[in-house]
């Protein structure tokens, strides 16, 4: 029910546990005491009455959430549309505190509980209404292109798995994840016999037609396999079927995946610091708005070791007894700004620069690749964390400071 004026409380904090067909809303106040709980289905007429129940608890409410994503989509728009500030708090989090809370049940009640206790008890949850049109638009866009790119490993993987059966040589003299004049060529021809009877010559002009780039050398390798083949294995015409349709299939997705290669390209463009971070080498456009999307509001972090430890790359001491200095790779971390620091590191060791030099540093100190990557990405994320905070691009040499009078 809503608060009659003179019930108002200063403040509370509202936890709303998100789920795709209803969500759950708990209000505590200063003292941990609950004073309004609600099912809220996931429907706007629904979400807009909680939205201002919740407002009528107390003169300052602050809100957050366990899901961003398409469950809270309609809730967050809805909380943005009255000016509320919402804050995140992972699900590992709330998993992990609603264990030193009464009861072993696991109910929506008792998770948005946790959650408005977890908010007025600490100040370090990050906010997903900084930027959140941009925030928003990048994630739904780098979460289908991760999808996408998922449906096209299978798709290749599927490929190249009748290949080896039905055409070996072939599946052998392309990769198929590359080449896309290979990939076209499989659309029509599937088959050694169908490849022989066809010719060079036939073969070269069908791929010109379609636009396949070097033509010539593709119809000549794929000859040149075919011709060490003459015995076509049983339901060979099927298996040429499905080739085709995986090869059409397989296309029309690499199409598709430009399509939103370029949305991102666009939309992570409106960021007002994308220079800065597409600066820093092995960080180009698809990592940088991952990064940006994993990171979150970056004003969140006092520093570059608490953004750095949000990454999981800083160990944590995993000390018992006798023991000490057993460090160890911390269990709760965001795995999507580690996999966006890591790859961008990895890719940086790729040309000359300080990037390898670093690199080929730790492996001359016996660190394995992998280790060496992860050494590599926490000192970038210094070099980055500067860049954000000086808003300037990265350069090779360090920029030359004023002298002081």
């Amino acid at each position: 029910m809503v608060r009659t004026p003179r019930q108002l409380k200063h403040r509370v904090w509202i936890g709303i546990d998100v789920g795709k067909g209803h969500h759950w809303a708990t209000a505590v106040d200063d003292v941990g005491q609950r004073v309004w709980t609600r099912k809220v289905l996931n429907d706007e007429g629904e979400i807009m009455d909680a939205i201002t129940e919740g407002l009528g608890l107390a003169e300052t409410v602050v809100w957050a959430v366990d899901v961003c994503g398409s469950a809270s989509a309609l809730l967050l728009a809805g909380l943005t549309a009255r000016g509320q500030e919402v804050l995140y708090v992972p699900g590992r989090t709330v998993n992990s505190l609603t264990t030193g809370y009464r009861g072993e049940a696991k109910t929506d009640a008792k998770d948005s509980f946790v959650i408005a206790e977890a908010i007025r008890l600490r100040r370090d949850f990050a906010s997903v209404q900084g930027g959140a049109g941009l925030l928003t638009k990048l994630e739904f866009l780098t979460g289908h292109r991760a999808d996408m790119v998922a449906d096209r490993v299978r798709l290749i993987n599927r490929l190249r798995d009748l290949l080896t059966g039905a055409f070996p040589a072939l599946e052998r003299t392309f990769d198929f994840s590359r080449h896309r004049g290979a990939v076209v060529l499989l659309t029509g021809y599937q088959s050694p016999a169908a490849l022989r009877r066809r010719g060079q010559a036939r073969v070269e002009a069908w791929l010109r037609v379609r636009g396949v780039r070097s033509a010539e050398k593709v119809a000549a390798k794929a000859l040149a396999a075919a011709a060490t083949q003459h015995i076509d294995i049983p339901g060979h015409d099927v298996i040429g079927g499905i080739i085709a349709d995986l090869a059409t299939q397989l296309l029309a997705l690499d199409e598709r995946l430009a399509r939103v290669d370029k949305q991102i390209h666009d939309t992570f463009a409106e960021h007002p610091q994308a220079e800065v971070i597409t600066s820093l080498p092995g960080m180009g456009v698809i990592l940088g708005a991952e990064f940006v999307v994993a990171a979150g509001d970056l004003s969140t972090y006092s520093d570059a070791g608490r953004l750095a430890s949000a990454a999981g790359l800083v160990p944590v001491p995993k000390d018992s007894g006798r023991r000490t200095g057993n460090l160890h790779r911390p269990q709760r971390y965001s795995r999507r700004l580690r996999r966006a620091l890591y790859l961008s590191a990895q890719t940086s060791i790729v040309r000359e620069g300080p990037n390898r030099d670093y690199y080929l540093k730790k492996r001359g100190e016996g660190r394995t690749h992998i280790q060496a990557v992860i050494a590599l990405a926490r000192r970038r994320v210094d070099v980055l964390w500067a860049l954000l905070r000086e808003d300037r691009k990265f350069t090779s040499t360090p920029p030359v400071r004023p002298i002081a009078a």
